[in-house]
């Protein structure tokens, strides 16, 4: 039954290229009782103008036009004070997911009493071409195994609010998404795996290999400067995480 309602967080900016094809896989789910919480970011392009194009055509879509940039972890955050609903989903502007995603998802959640969820999920390019392995949720994960393996996807996680309690965004500019997850593993919250490929996330094709050196800076500063681990901890876990991400690629 969809008689829960889930407020699903995108932000964005300068997505005019991939929003249409991101709000229509939200349009396109099979659970109805959902709130999109459009939070625009300054955008430059015109994104504005389909943004305001697409909220016409279902009351379900909300919007928020900043009138300055305050970039994605503060877009979320805006849009997470202004949900209504039992569950937080996440789904950035450029990424999609399949039409059971959230059905599948949330009845997962529900049948387990489960208070925070992720499922697997495929990468694709700018074209939707899959590019890289499949990501695959394991059974679950606690704070200390996600230091050693960031496997959940942003555009996978499903929180439930009223067993987690509020949360925000960490406003740190580097693996956002990371620490806020690792923030509420710490409260004790174990997160589950769905593992079906319910999202693709998308990547540009000629930025991999720059993605990959940022992951590892961005994943380094957030073991130091936001868990403040130790320096012969922070060694250890990061050694795993690249292993792990090795793994995901073979």
């Amino acid at each position: 039954m969809d008689n829960e309602l889930v407020s699903i967080i995108t932000p964005s900016y300068n997505s005019s290229q991939f929003i249409k094809e991101c709000v229509s896989s939200v349009l396109r789910q099979t659970y109805r009782n959902w709130e999109l919480i459009i939070v625009d970011d300054c955008s430059r392009d015109n994104s504005r103008n389909i943004i305001r194009d697409l909220a016409k055509k279902d009351t379900r879509i909300n919007t928020v036009f900043l009138q300055k940039n305050v970039g994605a972890a503060e877009a979320r955050n805006i849009a997470i004070r202004k949900a209504r609903g039992k569950y937080i989903a996440f789904l950035d502007s450029d990424d999609i997911w399949l039409e059971n995603k959230l059905k599948k998802q949330i009845k997962f959640m529900r049948d387990a009493g489960i208070a925070f969820s992720f499922t697997s999920y495929n990468t694709i390019n700018e074209h939707g071409n899959k590019i890289l392995n499949t990501v695959s949720a394991p059974e679950k994960m606690t704070y200390n195994a996600y230091l050693k393996d960031t496997v959940i996807g942003c555009l996978t996680v499903v929180v439930d609010i009223e067993k987690v309690g509020s949360f925000e965004m960490p406003d740190i500019k580097i693996s956002e998404d990371m620490a806020l997850w690792l923030k509420i593993l710490k409260r004790g919250f174990i997160a589950y795996g769905l593992n079906e490929v319910l999202s693709q996330y998308r990547v540009s094709s000629n930025s991999l290999s720059k993605n990959k050196i940022n992951a590892l800076v961005f994943v380094w500063k957030v073991y130091r400067e936001v868990e403040k681990l130790s320096l012969f901890y922070s060694i250890y876990c990061f050694c795993c995480y690249v292993i792990n991400a090795i793994k995901k690629r073979i």
